[in-house]
């Protein structure tokens, strides 16, 4: 049993998940009912995506001790992964209760709170200005309403909208799925190659199916983060951050801070703009600027070189540079490395094992995902 339990832990080149979930299914049968292998098998269930099979396990491994600190904090991890902030606040204050040296208890607190309240908050600066999520209100106004009066039919109008989804404005699409929106438009690109759609990999699978499962989790997942970070949030989340790096000058002129704030927050929206070549460029131009000041000026001088690297290698990859844009996120990492910076580090894994994909060295791009999650445990 600890061999199995150790195997299947392990990170693997192929397929890690699928191989761990087979290994925890063996164990399982070895030794039913084990809590530590339902809580293990729940996991690699919630990272397939299976989130109804990884809840069930988790609800299993809490059936005969409803104090089980690793089932309660699987729960309550999976009704968050759902979207379902409430009951995930409960599961987590519970695990606190019972646990609370424990701070993954306390930070799922912290960030199902902050969800809730993203998702009820109604900014004022908020406006609704895309016709489709008008459209889109008043019909499940429409829904509400009928509900309500079951003898009333739906006019042929209302028939007609319903049938009609709306379309989401390809600019807040590109800032829900960030970086995965060029690889949403890749996979949208492939769907008009009528060959390639209606051939099969060498398991049998229709290329077809892979794509539209591949659009259907991102959309999945677009949709989950604006209920778990709205726009809005995400807004003012980045400029917080830009402000943060800032937080500890004393002596830099408040005119540097502005040039700062303000570049960064260019060179985002250009990128989502659709105008990658010129959100290179100012990110190039202001790496410069900041690479001779002095620390004194910006004592957050070595995380801010970092992320402009990356965004730099973001626009190279959307310009089709993949060679570039793997150098640019290496001296990300580099820079991460040096300085301590294991958001960074993760950030610039991330991005390696992104463009490594992209170009097809798929081992490659599996190997530095094992490190990303190595590193995280």
């Amino acid at each position: 049993m600890p061999y199995l339990h150790r195997t299947s832990d392990q990170p693997t080149p192929v397929q890690p998940y699928l191989c761990g979930l087979a290994v925890k299914g063996t164990a399982l049968k070895l030794r039913a009912g084990d809590k530590d292998c339902l809580v293990a098998r729940s996991k690699c269930y919630l990272k397939l995506g299976d989130t109804e099979n990884s809840l069930k396990d988790a609800e299993a491994s809490l059936q005969n001790d409803k104090t089980f600190s690793k089932g309660l904090y699987q729960k309550a991890e999976i009704l968050y992964t759902m979207g379902d902030f409430e009951f995930a606040l409960v599961f987590y204050h519970r695990g606190y209760r019972l646990r609370p040296e424990l701070q993954k208890f306390r930070l799922g607190i912290e960030k199902s709170q902050e969800a809730i309240v993203n998702c009820i908050g109604s900014p004022s600066s908020v406006k609704l200005e895309n016709k489709e999520d008008l459209c889109f209100i008043s019909k499940q106004a429409e829904s509400k309403k009928a509900n309500q009066k079951l003898q009333v039919k739906l006019t042929k109008d209302q028939k007609c909208t319903r049938k009609q989804e709306p379309v989401r404005n390809p600019k807040t699409e590109r800032q829900l799925l960030g970086e995965l929106y060029a690889d949403k438009a890749y996979l949208e690109k492939l769907l008009k190659d009528e060959d390639l759609m209606e051939s099969s990999t060498k398991q049998g699978i229709k290329v077809a199916d892979l794509v539209l499962s591949g659009i259907s989790y991102l959309d999945t997942r677009s949709e989950f983060w604006q209920q778990q970070k709205p726009i809005y949030a995400r807004v003012r989340e980045r400029k917080l951050r830009q402000q943060r790096w800032m937080r500890d000058k004393k002596q830099k002129p408040a005119e540097a801070g502005r040039y700062v704030v303000k570049s960064m927050e260019d060179i985002d929206m250009l990128l989502t703009g659709d105008c990658p070549e010129e959100s290179c460029k100012k990110a190039e131009r202001v790496l410069k600027t900041i690479q001779g000041w002095s620390d004194d000026e910006v004592p957050n001088k070595n995380e801010l070189i970092g992320n402009l690297h990356s965004c730099i290698g973001n626009a190279q990859l959307e310009m089709g540079q993949m060679e570039a844009a793997l150098q640019s996120h290496k001296m990300d990492l580099e820079v991460a490395r040096q300085n301590d910076l294991p958001d960074a580090v993760s950030r610039a894994l991330d991005n390696i094992g992104r463009v490594y994909a992209r170009i097809g060295k798929f081992q490659q791009a599996i190997d530095t995902y094992v490190k990303l999650v190595t590193e995280k445990a």
